[in-house]
């Protein structure tokens, strides 16, 4: 082959990218509606409030957490910043994976657990969600994603962003909400539990079908963990890894968020086991491209948010942290205990944070929530957002304050008409 005049190449190339002159969006995004649902709630909750000046809206739907941070994460983000204050101990950008203080702790946290993890196994974020939106960058483009329905929307929507594959597996209240086992070849599991929205939590037995089919069909789980610590039953795993085989086929990935009220502090955190494996690699691999993923497009989190990381996991941080959730579980009993009186059938709310409602009647998912706002003034998420297996369920949140929550649940005793 002869050279060419570059003449002769431009006209050649312009040739190809005939009708093609400006920059293209990712369509993917365009078949992405989960976010419709959330900014209708909004626009419903506008109209309502215009309408009916004065009336006090009381929210159950929100999914983030009320209360004030505890006295010893103060002191450790407070610790952070005076470091920070002081050229002797300033840091500017820290090691991508995370302060190495950090991971060791995480390390000893799940020690205690009995389970064993080297400190390079676990890497920090900011946040339990952006991790689980990220981490199927690492995976082949082809690879199928099965994913709950209902589902928290970012398993799905992110992959399908992605380009990928997405196949659901039921979550159907005859079988207590366990997801179905994928119908087809999957190579992407999520799975979160405690689960969000539906509120109930899989046994060891229900999560070692899911090890064993991801051992045999050589699967990936990505397991969220990030409301364990909401589980009070001794008998339910807080962990994928305490079914045995589970670092061999899972990624965990975890938050402070909800453990110790870090939904505005940002921090997470994810498990790559170097005993992960996939097919043509070898152990270690996956953790390697997680770490040069997040080496490339990660400067690591916050160094003061870390020092709070590192207060929560203190002995007398870990104990006030389990004070506060707690409280928000208190929430979920007097929100569950309230509805059940009415002759509501609800599910969760025992080890989760989460009440899922069964809509009454023949209602949709959004007739309940028109219902509920007109004549209780109170908000809550249709069932709807998660998906469709969804409709005819609303979700409750307990995240609020115990006032707050016991002024909507008698609103909803007083005021609604079943």
């Amino acid at each position: 082959m002869g050279f060419i005049q570059p003449r002769l190449l431009r006209r050649r190339l312009l040739a190809t990218t005939k009708g093609k002159t400006m920059a293209t969006i990712n369509t993917n995004y365009n078949k992405v509606a989960s976010a419709y649902v959330f900014s209708e709630i909004g626009k419903r909750v506008k109209a309502f409030i215009e309408k009916n000046p004065g009336v006090e809206i009381m929210r159950l739907g929100i999914g983030n957490t009320t209360e004030a941070l505890t006295p010893t994460v103060v002191e450790g983000l407070m610790e952070g910043v005076k470091k920070l204050a002081d050229t002797k101990t300033y840091t500017g950008y820290g090691d991508e994976q995370g302060d190495s203080r950090l991971r060791k702790e995480l390390a000893a946290f799940y020690e205690n657990r009995g389970i064993s993890f080297e400190p390079e196994e676990i890497f920090i974020s900011d946040g339990a969600k952006p991790d689980s939106a990220n981490i199927s960058s690492i995976f082949g483009s082809d690879n199928i994603v099965a994913v709950t329905d209902p589902v928290y929307p970012v398993y799905s929507d992110s992959n399908v962003i992605a380009g990928k594959k997405v196949v659901y597996m039921e979550c159907k209240e005859e079988n207590g909400f366990a997801p179905t086992l994928p119908k087809e070849k999957a190579d992407l599991i999520f799975i979160c539990s405690p689960n969000n929205p539906i509120g109930t939590v899989l046994t060891k037995k229900q999560l070692k079908a899911f090890v064993d089919y991801a051992k045999k069909e050589k699967a990936v789980i990505i397991f969220d963990a990030a409301y364990a610590e909401y589980i009070s039953d001794k008998n339910l795993p807080r962990s994928i890894y305490e079914i045995p085989g589970a670092k061999s086929c899972a990624v965990e990935i975890n938050s402070f968020s909800k453990l110790a009220g870090f939904t505005g502090v940002r921090l997470g955190w994810t498990v790559v086991p170097m005993d992960l494996v996939v097919e043509g690699e070898e152990k270690g691999k996956v953790n390697s491209l997680w770490n040069r993923r997040q080496t490339t497009m990660f400067n690591g989190a916050s160094n003061i948010v870390q020092e709070g990381g590192l207060a929560v996991l203190s002995k007398k941080g870990q104990k006030e942290c389990k004070k506060m959730v707690g409280y928000y579980m208190n929430n979920a009993k007097i929100i569950k205990r309230g509805i059940s009186k009415m002759g509501l059938k609800a599910f969760g709310g025992e080890n989760a944070p989460y009440i899922w409602l069964k809509v009454p009647g023949n209602m949709s998912s959004w007739e309940f929530f028109d219902k509920l706002l007109k004549e209780a003034q109170v908000v809550g998420t249709p069932g709807t957002a998660f998906g469709q297996g969804g409709e005819g369920y609303f979700r409750l949140s307990a995240f609020g304050h115990k006032e707050n929550i016991e002024e909507a649940v008698k609103s909803i005793q007083k005021n609604l008409k079943l």
